[in-house]
């Protein structure tokens, strides 16, 4: 069937009248929709015609540019969050215990000894800056290298254009005057000056950088910081777990509700920050406990002993015990979200639950298990669950490896990589410092890291008494020192002992939940709404128009084919001039050519006569035969 045809019947049998222009078709669509408007247009007056065009022009505009912000509203995904309230029996937190004191002095300070001596001629100098003053035993001479790696200097900012920087340990100043060193330090005795950490790119280096502190005990704590990093980095692992708390020594008692647990109940994991934690009930080889009651009698009670004479006396100046509630076999970030329970209290902590749980992606950018999260987990191999924290310490260590080539002691380590320390890497310390200033690091890891959609948080109520009372002390310390070691002796006393006591204070628990703001149900119904209040439509008219535009697709392509059509013949008519012959100029043609009736009496089978003489030749142009595809519309050859 001829193509034209087939459109030309199909559209005629979507149509039903409209006819087959575009000016047909619009006036059909405004004769005929169920929209207020169109039809005005076409029914009445020129003037009214005028006035109901600008009218159904407006309120389309209207619509439209409604539909474009409930559009939008949706395309945001904005969630509702809502509190709800349930009851029920509830796992047991995980309960994270440190002591505040990483190592025991006793253990660890053949390694900070010269350390010890550097820091205590420094604040000689510091607290008597005029020589003749200082009282510094100076037998023993001092490890100035390990001095000069990191030093602590002086800063006179009276003269905020010419500052007197002045090392400690140094005869010769930085400064634009040509004072000597003893009048400097003079000098610096009787003005205001600050005291500096100096971080250089390598030592000798005039890239260097000063970290300044309001307070010497601020600048004196960072700078023994960053040295014992430096000197326990090279320390293997076995040995720093050995220098620590051990669970014996520490855990003195321990009640779970009614039945009774020690040291074996916990389990030892090496932070970088406190040494050897032990952590309750943190499920990682067993079940996860529950709390059959809430209230003080069913939940941990605790004794600990915190050893506060064996602390290093620059590294630790809080004295106490570090712990942390949180989920099962998720790392406890002491650092962030631990609490100090103070030595010679007794501190009861009531416990409420908060879930929450977030909405996933379009609604929010968080993360079920952290496998779409571009970081790698360095505190993956501890078997723990993901958290935003793990997450921005191991995207900070990650540039850290990479921008300064080794790694911080207070983060696990990429394989392959070692810790930084002053002899390899003798300019971690200023790299170090220059990338945790970084805003643009910073962001980047906050960019790179999810929030997890499902968390469990513990709000905490704290209180405390002195424990144990002055009247109770003697034989409490008595049994405590007899239980520990065996000994008649009182060897513990209020300065070390804490008692904790952590339980649920109700069985209420909270839930934060999100919700979808805008559904798909609430577009359909604002749009249709809005389209209805300007309009006067439904979906009908929806359809309606649907219909008007694809009736427009179907005259367009007729149009296109006969515009082709078209343009044939007209390149066949540019090639053959001439006018094709009839059927019957053809076969007239041929009948003169060939097919001359045979004279009477002639054999069959015979040559043909020769024509007489004076007869013309045949025209066999006139015998061209025309291609089928340049036949005009009104041949007959079809």
């Amino acid at each position: 069937m001829n193509l034209k045809k087939y459109l030309v019947r199909a559209l005629h049998r979507l149509q039903k009248g409209p006819g087959y222009t575009y000016k047909e078709l619009l006036v059909w669509y405004c004769d005929n929709t169920n929209t207020h408007g169109p039809k005005r247009i076409i029914k009445e007056g020129p003037k009214k015609k005028l006035i109901w065009f600008f009218l159904t022009l407006l309120f389309a505009s209207l619509v439209f540019w409604q539909w474009g912000i409930l559009i939008n509203t949706y395309l945001s995904y904005n969630v509702t969050s809502s509190l709800s309230i349930g009851f029920k029996t509830m796992k047991f937190p995980a309960v994270t215990i440190c002591n505040a004191n990483p190592f025991k002095y006793s253990e660890v300070k053949p390694l900070l000894k010269e350390l010890d001596r550097l820091i205590e001629a420094a604040l000689e100098r510091i607290l008597q800056p005029t020589p003749g003053n200082s009282t510094e035993n100076m037998s023993l001479p001092l490890d100035l290298e390990l001095w000069n790696q990191i030093p602590l200097v002086l800063i006179d900012e009276h003269d905020k254009d010419n500052p007197i920087i002045l090392d400690i340990f140094e005869t010769n100043q930085t400064a634009v005057d040509n004072e000597t060193a003893t009048d400097s330090r003079a000098n610096v005795s009787k003005k205001k000056y600050k005291l500096a950490v100096k971080l250089c790119s390598h030592q000798g280096s005039e890239n260097c950088t000063y970290r300044n502190f309001s307070s010497a005990a601020q600048a004196v704590t960072e700078w023994y910081i960053l040295q014992s990093t430096s000197i326990l980095s090279k320390v293997p692992l076995h040995e720093r777990i050995r220098m620590g708390y051990q669970a014996e020594d520490m855990i003195l008692a321990c009640l779970y509700g009614a039945e009774p647990c020690n040291y074996k109940n916990f389990t030892q994991i090496y932070h970088p920050d406190h040494g050897n934690c032990y952590i309750f009930n943190w499920g990682m080889d067993e079940e996860a406990l529950n709390s059959s009651n809430p209230g003080a009698e069913f939940g941990l009670k605790l004794i600990l002993d915190i050893s506060q004479q064996d602390y290093i006396p620059y590294l630790s100046s809080a004295a106490g015990a570090r712990l942390m509630l949180h989920q099962q076999k998720s790392f406890p970030f002491l650092k962030d979200q631990g609490i100090y329970a103070m030595a010679g209290t007794e501190t009861s902590i009531g416990v409420l639950v908060d879930e929450l749980e977030r909405m996933g992606y379009p609604y929010s950018d968080c993360t079920v298990n952290g496998s779409d999260v571009p970081v790698k987990n360095l505190y993956s191999q501890y078997n723990t669950s993901y958290s935003i924290q793990a997450c921005l310490r191991s995207c900070f260590q990650n540039h850290m490896v990479e921008i300064c080539g080794c790694g911080h002691y207070m983060f696990p380590l990429p394989e392959g990589v070692n810790y930084c320390n002053n002899e390899d890497n003798p300019g971690w310390a200023y790299c170090y410092s220059s990338l945790r200033s970084s805003i643009k690091q910073r962001q980047i890891c906050i960019d790179s890291c999810k929030e997890t959609c499902n968390d469990t948080q513990y709000k905490m109520t704290i209180s405390m008494a002195d424990w144990p009372s002055e009247a109770s002390e003697d034989w409490i310390f008595h049994i405590l020192s007899y239980e520990r070691d065996m000994s008649t002796n009182v060897t513990l006393d209020r300065n070390g002992i804490i008692k904790l006591n952590i339980y649920f204070q109700e069985y209420n628990y909270r839930t934060i939940s999100e919700s979808a703001a805008t559904t798909i149900v609430w577009l359909l119904s604002s749009l249709g709404g809005q389209f209805g209040f300007w309009m006067g439509g439904s979906v009908l008219c929806l359809i309606e128009f649907g219909e008007i535009i694809i009736d427009s697709l179907w005259i367009t392509v007729i149009n296109v084919i006969s515009w082709c059509k078209g343009l044939k013949q007209r390149r066949a008519r540019a090639r053959y001039p001439d006018a094709p012959p009839t059927v019957s100029e053809l076969v007239e043609a041929h009948t003169n050519l060939g097919f001359q009736q045979e004279p009477v009496g002639a054999v069959p089978g015979a040559p043909a006569l020769p024509p007489e003489p004076g007869t013309p030749p045949p025209n066999y142009d006139s015998l061209r035969v025309q291609p089928l595809d340049t036949l005009g519309p009104d041949s007959d050859a079809d």
